[in-house]
């Protein structure tokens, strides 16, 4: 029997102290999808850039949960955001979720802009971020990125095949005017 996991508890999102953190859209539900359908795979640390409102973090908390013992998971988020990092610390909480998110820069900037404004076809914090992958991913390590096709998921899965990492599309669909694509990586067999 597949086990069913619930959606976190995010209602605090995009309102009051958290007005400007982006909420829950297609592309993080499309994200979500992509990490039940791997979550089998049972993975004992996790690293969120850009943790946002905080709920790849839980989801990801509970599908490991099912699978190790509490005291076996490493968890760290990341974002830029100081209200995001608060308003991912409240959505742990309120999922009853031991999480401490912590404040990173990558981008210059730590305004609402930070967030969303990725410089020219979205690329700019990642094409700083994708020399960084293969320092950061274990052997046994999966990777997963969330892209639209301005940011050329094809190229990224090209960089990073450099490097060692397969890559593909695990998952797409289209929302409104865009089209969105979960891309997930590991390292090849031969690396």
């Amino acid at each position: 029997m597949a086990v069913s996991y619930p959606t976190p508890v995010y209602s605090h999102a995009g309102r009051g102290e958290f007005s400007e953190v982006y909420e829950p859209a297609e592309d993080s539900f499309l994200l979500i999808d992509a990490l039940e359908k791997d979550a089998e795979c049972v993975f004992r640390s996790w690293l969120w850039l850009w943790s946002g409102v905080g709920i790849f973090v839980i989801c990801a908390w509970s599908f490991s949960f099912v699978h190790v013992s509490l005291s076996n998971l490493k968890y760290i988020c990341t974002d830029v955001n100081a209200a995001a990092a608060k308003c991912t610390a409240k959505t742990a909480s309120c999922n009853s979720v031991p999480l401490q998110p912590v404040i990173t820069n990558l981008v210059g900037s730590s305004g609402i802009e930070a967030a969303w404004a990725g410089g020219e076809r979205g690329r700019e914090v990642l094409d700083r971020f994708l020399p960084v992958v293969p320092q950061l991913l274990s052997k046994k390590g999966l990777f997963y990125l969330i892209t639209i096709i301005e940011n050329n998921p094809d190229e990224i899965i090209s960089i990073l095949g450099k490097s060692g990492l397969m890559g593909e599309v695990c998952l797409s669909t289209r929302a409104g005017n865009e089209r969105l694509s979960v891309l997930r990586f590991m390292w090849s067999k031969e690396t």
